[in-house]
């Protein structure tokens, strides 16, 4: 059930951040999930190691939204999503 959860959470979390981004066009369901995973990995790692631990809901999914915009800004600089 966490995994479903997991899921769940993590394509919302890429969904905003690509629309923040702007790449919500470029990006179907399946990358939206990858990245609000794979962010949400990325921005609890360097909240570690700044030091930071957060706690309660909102701010863990803010981390995770900050993770998932930073890695969406890496991806473009690297050309694989750009702006439109």
């Amino acid at each position: 059930m966490n995994w479903i959860i997991a899921l769940i959470i993590g394509g919302i979390v890429g969904w905003l951040a690509s629309i923040i981004m702007k790449t919500d066009a470029q990006m179907g369901l399946i990358a939206n999930v990858l990245v609000g995973i794979a962010g949400s990995l990325l921005g609890f790692w360097i909240a570690g190691l700044l030091g930071l631990a957060p706690a309660g809901g909102i701010v863990r999914f803010a981390v995770a939204l900050a993770g998932a915009v930073l890695l969406i800004f890496i991806l473009g600089k690297l050309g694989i999503f750009r702006k439109k």
